[in-house]
This record gives C-alpha cells, sequence and structure tokens, in this order.
C-alpha cells in the first residue's frame, strides 16, 4: 500500500503549523483536508513533497543574494500560501505549470476530494446527519433516503444515523466508509502548538533530577544539604519561597531537582504522557536497606524508562552496611558498577556532607553520556509541576520549562487555564524575565489553577491561548478526565481478537518473597504470537495506592496472593477501573490469565466485598474461643459473609464467622459505624488492629 501520513506529521516535517498546513493543502493543491489528523497518500503527497523539495531549493539559491526577511526571525512562523506565490513569482515557472496541472485534476467535484485522498475510503463520524452523508458520498439527498427506507430507517434531511445504517447504504452505492478520526482538546494542544525540532537547532540542557525512596531514609535531607552547598551559598539567609523545585549549580553546570516528586507523583505525570524527570535518584539508608517504597520506587522508575543513580545515605552511623544494601538491591535488579552492573551506587551523609558531590558529579555523568538537548530558541513548552490558588497572587504555577523559553509577558494555555504571565520568578523567589530548558519557574496570570502534569504552551496572542484553554473546558467537563487505564481479564479476550491488545501488564504483590518468582515465571510462560505477557513489578506486601498508580500509569493488572487491598486502593481502583485479582494458590491464576488470552475465561462466580471491620479487643469466651469487639469502618458484616482476616494487609484466615453479637444479642447483621463481637469458625489468633473484611460470591451471567 502506498505511504500514507497525517496532515499534522507532513507539518511537523516541514517546520509549519498543522493549521497553515491545512490551508495550503486546500487552496494551493485543491485538496479538501478536513482537519488536521486528515491522512495524504499516493500522487497527493508525491507532489507535495517535491513542491516542499523545490522551495527548499529555491530557498538555498536565493540565500547568498537575498535580503533580509522579518517573517523569517521565528523559525517557528511560516508564511500562508500567498506568501509563497508572491515571493516566488519569477523563479517558480516549473512549479506553478504542475501546480496548476493538479489543480485541474481535482477541480471537477469538491466531494471526490473526500474519496481521493484516502483511495476512495471516505471518513464519516459515528453518527451523521443524512445531508453531510449524502454530500460526503456524492450522491443527492433523496437517493441516500430512499435506500435508507428499503433498510427500514426513517430518517429526514437533518435527522442522525448511525455509522452502521451509513455504511450498508455506502455499500448500496459502491462507495466504503471507515470511522473518522477523533481527538480530544488536550490532544489538539499538543498537535497544533509543538513540533519537533530540528537535530541543528539542538543544544545541551541540564538534566531533571527526582529524588526517591523510602520514608526516613533522607530524601529531603539529601535535597537539604545539596541545596545549603550549591543553592544558597553566599545569601544572608532566611526561608526561600518554595515552589516545586529548585536548582544547583556545579562549577557552571547546573541540575534540575523537583522536590515534591516522590514515585507517585511523576507517574501521575506520565499517565498524562509527560515525561518530566530524566534521572531519578534512589536514596537506600545504608543503615536500614531496602524497603517497600524502595522497591516500589524502582519498580515507578524502570516503568518510566529513566536511570537510576544509588544514593546509600546515613553512612555516618556506625549500623551503615553499603555491602547488604548492593546485596538487596541485586535483587531487584540493580546491580552496582563495582559489582559488574551498570547501576552508579554512591555512598553518602546528608547529616555530615560527604559523598554529595561525587553523587552530583555521577548525576552529571549519566545525564552527559544521555546527551540530553533541546531548542532554547523557540516558543515554550512545559509541563506543571504544582499549582494552587494563592489568596494574595491569584492562581500560582510551577512550570518546568521543557523546549523553549518562556518569557515574562508571554501568553500561554495549559489545559482549561490560560492567561498572560505577568510575573515569573525562580527557586529563590527572585523575580527572573526568562526560563530555559529544563529551568523550573513559577508563574503567575492563569485565569484558573492548573492541573499537575498538564503541559503548558506559550502561544501568540490571547485569543489563540483563550480558544485553546474554552476547547478543554468543555472536553473535561464531559469527559470528567476518566482514566485511561481500563484492563479488565474477563472482556480482554476480544480485544485480543480485535487487534487491540499486544501486551498484558502484571502487577504481582504476595506474602513472602519467593512467591513474587515463582508466580512472575509462570506468568511470563503465558506469552504466544498473539500477547506478550510481562510482569512489570513484583514485590511482598498489602496492594497500596502506589500500585494502583503504577497499574493505571502502565495499563497493567493486579495479582495478589495472600494479600488484600488498602482501603484507599480499593477506592482508587474502583474509580480507575484498574482490576484487582486476589487468589490463595498460584494455578487458579496462571489458569485464570492462560484462559483470557485464549478467549475463553468465563468465570462463574464473582467476588463482592461487602464490608470492612477493625478489631478494637478481643475477649477469651469459654467454650467459644476468641471473640473480637470490633468497629465496622465501611459497608457492612453480614452473618452470612465470608471473612478474612488481614493484619498488615497479609491474609492470615479466610473462612466462617461462628458468631456475631450485637451488646448481648446475637445479630444477622452490623452496618458502618456500628460496634459488636465476632468469632471465627475454628481460629483465635486474633489481635488488636487486624481488619476483617467481608465478602460473598455472587453467581455471575455466563456471556
Amino acid at each position: 500500500m502506498a505511504e500514507k501520513v497525517r496532515v499534522y506529521e507532513l507539518a511537523k516535517e516541514n517546520n509549519m503549523s498543522a493549521k497553515e498546513m491545512v490551508k495550503l493543502l486546500n487552496d494551493e493543491f485543491g485538496l479538501n483536508i478536513k482537519s488536521h489528523m486528515s491522512m495524504v497518500g499516493g500522487s497527493d503527497l508525491d507532489i507535495i513533497n517535491e513542491y516542499f523539495a523545490e522551495l527548499n531549493e529555491e530557498k538555498e539559491v536565493k540565500k547568498p543574494n537575498s535580503k533580509p526577511n522579518k517573517n523569517k526571525e521565528n523559525k517557528h512562523q511560516r508564511k500562508n500560501s500567498k506568501d509563497y506565490e508572491k515571493d516566488f513569482d519569477d523563479e517558480e515557472k516549473p512549479k506553478k505549470k504542475r501546480k496548476k496541472k493538479n489543480k485541474k485534476s481535482s477541480r471537477s467535484n469538491k466531494n471526490q476530494n473526500v474519496e481521493k485522498k484516502d483511495d476512495g475510503i471516505i471518513e464519516i463520524p459515528e453518527t451523521v446527519n443524512v445531508k453531510t452523508f449524502a454530500d460526503r458520498l456524492s450522491q443527492s439527498p433523496n437517493a441516500v433516503i430512499g435506500k435508507l427506507i428499503g433498510l427500514g430507517v426513517m430518517a429526514g434531511l437533518n435527522d442522525q444515523i448511525t455509522f452502521e445504517q451509513a455504511e450498508l447504504v455506502a455499500l448500496d452505492f459502491g462507495k466504503e466508509i471507515k470511522p473518522e478520526v477523533e481527538y480530544d482538546a488536550i490532544e489538539e494542544q499538543s498537535v497544533q502548538l509543538d513540533y519537533e525540532d530540528k537535530e541543528e537547532d539542538l543544544k545541551a540542557r541540564p538534566p531533571v533530577v527526582s529524588v526517591m525512596g523510602h520514608v526516613d531514609h533522607g530524601k529531603t535531607s539529601i535535597l537539604d544539604s545539596i541545596r545549603k552547598t550549591h543553592v544558597t551559598r553566599g545569601e544572608a539567609g532566611g526561608i526561600t519561597q518554595h515552589i516545586g523545585a529548585s536548582v544547583v549549580d556545579l562549577d557552571g553546570r547546573k541540575i534540575s531537582f523537583l522536590d515534591t516528586p516522590g514515585h507517585e507523583a511523576f507517574t501521575e505525570m506520565r499517565m498524562r504522557g509527560a515525561q518530566s524527570t530524566d534521572i531519578a535518584i534512589l536514596v537506600v539508608a545504608g543503615d536500614d536497606g531496602v524497603m517497600p517504597q524502595t522497591i516500589e520506587a524502582i519498580n515507578h522508575a524502570k516503568a518510566a524508562d529513566i536511570p537510576i543513580v544509588v544514593a546509600i545515605n546515613k553512612m555516618d552511623k556506625e549500623t551503615a552496611d553499603p555491602n547488604r544494601v548492593k546485596q538487596e538491591l541485586m535483587e531487584h535488579g540493580l546491580v552496582s558498577e563495582q559489582w559488574g552492573g551498570d547501576t552508579i551506587m554512591v555512598e553518602v551523609s546528608a547529616h555530615t556532607g560527604d559523598g554529595i558531590e561525587e553523587l552530583l558529579e555521577m548525576v552529571l555523568l549519566v545525564a552527559e553520556m544521555r546527551e540530553l538537548k533541546a531548542n532554547p530558541n523557540r516558543k515554550a513548552v512545559g509541563i506543571i509541576v504544582e499549582a494552587q490558588l494563592d489568596k494574595a497572587r491569584g492562581p500560582v504555577a510551577t512550570v518546568l520549562v521543557q523546549k523553549g523559553t518562556l518569557l515574562a509577558g508571554d501568553y500561554v494555555v495549559t489545559g482549561s487555564a490560560s492567561g498572560r504571565i505577568r510575573a515569573m520568578f525562580n527557586s529563590t523567589g527572585d523575580s527572573i524575565k526568562e526560563a530555559g530548558p529544563s529551568m523550573p519557574a513559577q508563574i503567575l496570570g492563569l485565569s484558573d489553577v492548573a492541573e499537575a502534569g498538564d503541559m503548558i504552551y506559550a502561544v501568540e496572542d490571547e485569543k489563540t491561548a483563550r480558544d485553546f484553554a474554552e476547547k478543554a473546558k468543555e472536553f473535561k467537563r464531559e469527559e470528567h478526565l476518566k482514566a485511561k487505564a481500563n484492563t479488565n481479564l474477563e472482556d480482554m479476550y476480544s480485544d485480543i481478537k480485535d487487534g487491540e491488545i499486544k501486551e498484558l501488564n502484571i502487577i504481582v504483590k504476595t506474602d513472602v518473597k519467593g512467591t513474587v518468582d515463582a508466580v512472575s515465571q509462570s506468568l511470563a510462560k503465558l506469552s504466544n504470537e498473539e500477547v506478550k505477557v510481562s510482569v512489570i513489578a513484583g514485590s511482598v506486601g498489602g496492594i497500596t495506592e502506589s500500585d494502583i498508580l503504577l497499574a493505571q500509569a502502565s495499563n497493567a493488572i493486579i495479582i495478589g496472593f495472600n494479600v488484600r487491598p488498602t482501603q484507599g486502593a480499593l477506592e482508587r481502583a474502583k474509580d480507575n477501573n484498574i482490576e484487582i485479582r486476589t487468589y490463595s494458590v498460584i494455578y487458579e491464576a496462571i489458569e485464570d490469565v492462560e484462559a483470557a488470552i485464549n478467549g475463553m475465561l468465563d468465570p462463574e462466580f464473582k467476588e463482592v466485598v461487602l464490608g470492612r471491620a477493625e478489631v478494637r479487643d478481643t475477649f477469651k469466651i469459654p467454650g467459644a474461643g476468641t471473640v473480637a469487639g470490633v468497629m465496622v469502618t465501611n459497608g457492612s458484616v453480614p452473618r452470612r459473609a465470608k471473612i478474612r482476616l488481614l493484619r498488615d494487609n497479609i491474609v492470615i484466615f479466610d473462612g466462617d464467622i461462628s458468631s456475631m453479637k450485637r451488646f448481648k444479642d446475637d445479630a444477622k447483621e452490623l452496618a458502618q459505624g456500628y460496634e459488636g463481637g465476632i468469632g471465627l469458625n475454628r481460629f483465635n489468633d486474633v489481635k488488636v488492629g487486624d481488619v476483617m473484611e467481608a465478602y460473598e460470591m455472587v453467581e455471575k451471567e455466563r456471556n
């Protein structure tokens, strides 16, 4: 099949805006291009490429003797089609003849151009009115209405018909249609306001670094130590204005640190398609070793595909053991360079400052290897790191510039917020006029509070900014920013058949380490020609909100063995349609995933969680064993329900209720907010702080 490209891609290749390219193709080539998402191919694409090739040749010929042209000062600004005709009127005779020939061939009927541009396939929306549909088919409305009547569809000129109905009518006329490509208002901002820079325009930029690790391992202390040495040196003192990012200077070489993003924050940004970080510093306490949040941070950094530099902290303590830390990190795929691996590990002490200089040097070394570059000479594109409403100053946002240079006074748009930058500050609170690639800046002047993770674009004028923001506001109102993740084993086989799923990502959580490896290996063996099964993360412990975030960002399902999700994780998973499946034996999970891949999964029963109760006290009852005094914290606990007893989100009992009382009376159910006593069948090892999860298995209709 002949090559086809979208109009916005063609625009990027030729350093034009998508809007200008649509106008050029319609005005100069007689094509009926509807939007920047339309396709161009075949002889049309050949003629267009020839046009730009000749145009570039003419520019090279004219360049030595040409006079300066103000329109060429900004590389992201291009001339419209009339400017091209005027400037090249004398020199472009061969091209003029070709263009006339092209116009002549496409002048017969404008509706034929819709057919021609996609080799006879006409794009139709999911629903379309009869008149528009008839125009696109190049048929009279009466003829189309007649065909619809033959199908039993009574529709007038302005009535809507479905794509399926339109497809049947089109076949009767010997035409082929396909669904029109739809895109949202946020994507439109990216397509219209951003473009790929030419290699020769790129210049080296500082790295952007996030600091991650387990709580209390010294993330904040290391940042404070770095800032004390390299940011506030020579200042009078006092508390600087916190903007969520800081810049350090190491002998003239800059590094930008994002202060706040733990692994959850930058994963949330990545879910929106924004890569905020170039390098991750993983802080591990030398006296404590690898902990659950350390593993979570490793998994999130790997999922984001960013290199990790390990800072083994608290080396001033006598109990610090860096070799033990390195050994534990090996179990999670991070092997020290000293041990033959490729992960840089630096021993530091945030308390004494030892090793901090070397850590920064290693960060710069990794950055140098990555050859980080950006074009500073263009309209700015950045990402919102933090945003809040200040009572005195209005909406405030911290921007990390990624491309171009952001200037005070620029008109900007980010999501549904827009405005003109009326003030801009750096990480030390000083007023600044501009911020280049990798530089953070706090800006004032937006119409509304921006959303962390959204992209921000500098535009030509206020109207452009406001128009894009209004479209985004309407889109957000309709969509409510629904989560993209939507993987479910029960309907996965249909997606596989449609070719929509090529890879099944799984996150494994278990009660013991050995199970993680066993499950990961077993699941990986299920890959076939249609689907690759990938265990993207595996660790010991209950299912947390961090796991849900990683599942969102990676479009993964979560499989747990003898573990349960926290209440927060359950709620977040439900809100974002993330599937959590829990099992007590490995083979059940293997069978479920294998059946889903083969398109045969059809479970008869589905688990429904009814409620949770927290154990507040325990009582020894003669002849009855241990009875737990509980408070129902969520949902309700019926007497008929099955009970899981959770200790630190690990399942230690799964069975029936032997007794339930409300005060001294037997009870059939304990509702949310009520206290009562619950005895578990043949189980007495209940402790204060345990959580009882009530559930039942509900029969599910077969498809």
